[in-house]
């Protein structure tokens, strides 16, 4: 009995590594670097306190005389070296990195999880009951797709900060972020699954479960839900990595993360001031990291709408 179960793990795990999906996986070099980059900057800004060699927002560890210190190269006061340099409050930009990542990180999944919950509901109540409900959600959709999705974020940004009281606004600052960034993502959510929906509907388990008395609900989240889950997936990886940069973009333009909890954007409206004057490094390298986690994260998106397309089967 006790062989059994033991070999009944190893028997699915066998099963789902000789599947498509991961045979698939395993063909494409472009997906296996994009994922070993996202997990690569993904694990380092989680275990950030345990690789950074400073905490960059502790004012305790933070040294001015070791401002604007090249990468590389021995600072001239306290011969300190930094590998890619130090910022004008003597902070270690590697370390900046690290702990801005996590931000950025948090917002981006933060924000698609909103967005994907949003969506997702109100695209499944449009399909499943349709008539005026349908016409009053759709419609809020199309209107919202006149506007370029980081407009509607700063206007609902702007509108939260002018209710919040002002001595809450740094702490409240990232999550007012996060739902302006949700409620700008929700549509393309909404229309996939509210299409699908349409199609499950009509189908003969749908009809079933209605036979033997089934709710609205129960319909919805137990029957139909699973079948339309697969295009959520793509669009859901694919809205990271243009969250990520709508994080940033906003951060950058002064209406995002605080300074108190500066993200990559934050890192880069700090390290713009300096670019001309000859320190390059603080504005290059949390660029460099936000371009290869974006573009990382949609690669994967691209070659995992293509594995999930039966027409490509």
């Amino acid at each position: 009995m006790s062989d059994q179960t033991s070999t009944a793990p190893q028997s699915r795990l066998a099963k789902a590594l000789d599947s498509d999906f991961i045979y698939n996986f395993r063909r494409s070099p472009v997906a296996i670097a994009s994922f070993l980059v996202v997990m690569l900057l993904v694990l380092s800004s989680v275990f950030a306190p345990l690789i950074a060699p400073h905490n960059p927002f502790d004012p305790s560890s933070l040294d001015l005389m070791n401002g604007f210190t090249a990468p590389m190269a021995p600072n001239d006061f306290t011969g300190d070296v930094f590998w890619l340099g130090t910022d004008d409050q003597g902070r270690d930009v590697f370390s900046t990195i690290l702990y801005g990542m996590r931000v950025s990180l948090f917002v981006g999944f933060a924000a698609v999880s909103f967005a994907m919950v949003l969506g997702i509901t109100l695209g499944l109540v449009a399909g499943y009951v349709g008539g005026w409900v349908e016409t009053i959600i759709m419609r809020a959709a199309d209107v919202q797709l006149t506007f370029p999705a980081i407009l509607v974020a700063m206007l609902i940004f702007g509108i939260a900060k002018g209710v919040i009281p002002i001595q809450h606004h740094d702490q409240m600052a990232i999550w007012v972020l996060i739902v302006a960034i949700g409620l700008s993502d929700w549509v393309q959510f909404a229309r996939v699954v509210r299409g699908a929906t349409l199609v499950e509907k009509d189908k003969e388990y749908v009809q079933a479960a209605r036979m033997i008395g089934r709710g609205r609900g129960i319909i919805m989240l137990r029957h139909i839900l699973p079948n339309v889950l697969s295009p959520v997936l793509v669009i859901a990886t694919i809205s990271l990595a243009l969250a990520i940069i709508a994080e940033a973009t906003l951060s950058f333009l002064g209406v995002g993360a605080p300074p108190t909890q500066p993200s990559l954007g934050t890192l880069i409206r700090i390290g713009q001031g300096y670019l001309f004057s000859g320190e390059w490094w603080i504005i290059l390298f949390p660029s460099v990291t936000l371009l290869a986690l974006a573009l990382s994260v949609n690669l994967l998106g691209d070659w995992l709408r293509d594995a999930l397309n039966p027409r490509l089967q």
